[in-house]
């Protein structure tokens, strides 16, 4: 009856196969970029999404065997049923995929571009096979496996493929922005290195420093080998006086490899703690690591460090160089930041030196914001800005994007802390929202790319929320789970707590119960595949 179908079902399985493979594997790439193209770290967030992904996987085999049931039996009829059951699948997969909101979309880089046509490849060579030699029963089973499992053994052949390409072209197109950098002997360069602080510090450093001097700072947290050098071959103009480069470590080697690449005379070393631990391993290599901003300079060279911080405190700095202290807490510092206040118009506070004491304010929120102005404004006096410059450019120094900027959305208040949190930064978030008036909201998933030691910090954020916050909207049942854990034990309300799937599902709760006098805090905005 169906004989007339015959020489279509291969090709109409092909376009079926090809449109129900492209989410999975979009899906997979976005998560590869989102580890910062790292195998390890991929295959160290797949291990921990597995417990998601097993009901999902286990499903998909039942309904392969299944559907391969039912081309066994009814023939042609069968496929024909399988195939718009497929079809149907893709359809849907794929119009869903179109619409969805992502907070950190997959970015089509050129470095992706490539990815996609190698992925793209070996996707068809894979369907091609399928259709080819396994039409009848194992095909619905494989290709149902590949959608929930198999895409992500394909993705790190293409990472094995592509990661010696991308390294010959990272190193050739570094060489050019070296050449370019050492071309400007008069050009006053900048490194700002620190487990947390590093991009709100060289903002703040740009806006201040920019009053006196022609500035460029590296954009957004382009704090990589390839961002850095995309910055000084795209930007870098002969009438720049200042670069100033966010350095970024993810592992032992990071920072040793960016500072010989941009060779900073002025060093900036902002925090260490708890930071990327699935790769640093432990504390001792973080702070072997970021010490390498003050270590590695040269002999002329000037550091700015955070004293409040105890582990740049107690480390024993072997390179000679000036060093420049700041801090809130520790008093025996080179310039101290005292009488801080925040309300919800920003903060004001005093700073004291051997010059006497400044009274500064600014709009900015948060204890580790008047941290970052003392940087750079120990920086300032060094380059010969006067007080009252810094004063002035304190005072115009704008928000910060992400990073406790205040916000008005819809009517309602909200204190911005969306862009990574850590386990210091989200105490500090704290701090502020404790001090804003009417009914006080926190949004947060939790911080991940802790390691081990995750568990015990996100714990420790729930116990810190008790007098902070009014009502917790928790996102993430299982991301999470600890965060409930700390409220719980610190003896917080728990009817005070409210846990979500989705960040948009926390946004809508809010338009219903919160009022225009109230603070909401967003801390952290993990991208959509880590709320578990």
């Amino acid at each position: 009856m169906f004989d007339f179908m015959i020489p279509l079902i291969r090709p109409l399985y092909f376009v079926t196969l090809c449109a129900l493979f492209y989410v999975p594997a979009k899906h997979a790439l976005h998560m590869y970029q989102q580890n910062r193209y790292e195998i390890r770290r991929y295959l160290q967030w797949f291990t921990a999404s597995l417990s998601t992904s097993l009901f999902p996987i286990i499903g998909a085999v039942v309904l392969g065997i299944v559907m391969s049931f039912i081309i066994t039996v009814l023939g042609v009829l069968g496929q024909l049923m399988v195939l718009v059951i497929l079809a149907w699948t893709a359809i849907h997969d794929v119009t869903k995929e179109r619409r969805k909101h992502y907070i950190k979309p997959l970015k089509l880089t050129a470095r992706v571009k490539r990815q996609v046509v190698v992925l793209a490849l070996m996707n068809l060579v894979l369907i091609t096979v399928m259709v080819s030699h396994y039409l009848l029963s194992p095909l619905p089973l494989i290709a149902l496996m590949y959608a929930t499992s198999i895409v992500h053994i394909l993705l790190i052949l293409m990472a094995a493929i592509t990661i010696p390409i991308e390294a010959l072209i990272k190193a050739f197109y570094m060489d050019l922005a070296r050449r370019e950098l050492r071309r400007n002997p008069n050009l006053i360069t900048v490194g700002i290195a620190g487990s947390y602080g590093k991009t709100s510090s060289k903002n703040i450093l740009n806006e201040i420093l920019s009053e006196q001097y022609y500035t460029l700072a590296t954009p957004a947290s382009f704090n990589t080998p390839m961002g850095i050098t995309l910055t000084v071959r795209n930007e870098l103009k002969n009438l720049h006086q200042v670069f100033i480069a966010e350095l970024g470590a993810d592992k032992v080697g990071d920072l040793s490899l960016l500072m010989k690449f941009v060779r900073p005379k002025y060093g900036i070393l902002t925090s260490i703690g708890p930071e990327h631990l699935n790769t640093f391993k432990n504390i001792q290599n973080i702070i072997k690591e970021e010490t390498k901003i003050v270590e590695m300079l040269p002999e002329d060279g000037v550091a700015v460090v955070n004293a409040d911080n105890e582990y740049i405190r107690a480390y024993a700095f072997k390179n000679p160089v000036k060093r420049l202290t700041v801090g809130i807490d520790y008093p025996d510092v080179d310039y101290r930041a005292i009488s801080v206040a925040f309300t919800p118009e920003g903060s004001v506070f005093n700073i004291v030196s051997d010059d006497g004491t400044v009274p500064f304010k600014t709009r900015l929120l948060g204890k580790h914001n008047i941290t970052n102005i003392l940087v750079a404004v120990a920086l300032g006096r060094e380059l010969g800005l006067s007080w009252s410059l810094l004063q002035k450019a304190v005072a115009n120094v704008n928000y910060i994007e992400h990073r406790l900027q205040l916000k008005k959305i819809n009517g309602l208040t909200y204190i911005d802390n969306a862009f990574n949190s850590n386990p210091e930064g989200s105490l500090s978030s704290l701090e502020v929202l404790k001090m804003m008036p009417g009914r006080r909201y926190i949004v947060t998933p939790g911080m991940i790319d802790l390691g081990d030691q995750q568990r015990l910090y996100n714990y420790q954020f729930g116990k810190a929320m008790l007098g902070c916050a009014d009502m917790v909207l928790l996102v993430g049942p299982t991301q999470s789970k600890p965060i409930y854990e700390g409220l719980a034990d610190s003896g917080y309300p728990l009817e005070n707590v409210r846990v979500f799937d989705t960040v948009k599902e926390a946004f809508a709760y809010l338009d219903q119960h919160a009022s225009p006098k109230d603070t909401i805090l967003l801390e952290n905005d993990l991208p959509d595949a880590f709320n578990r």
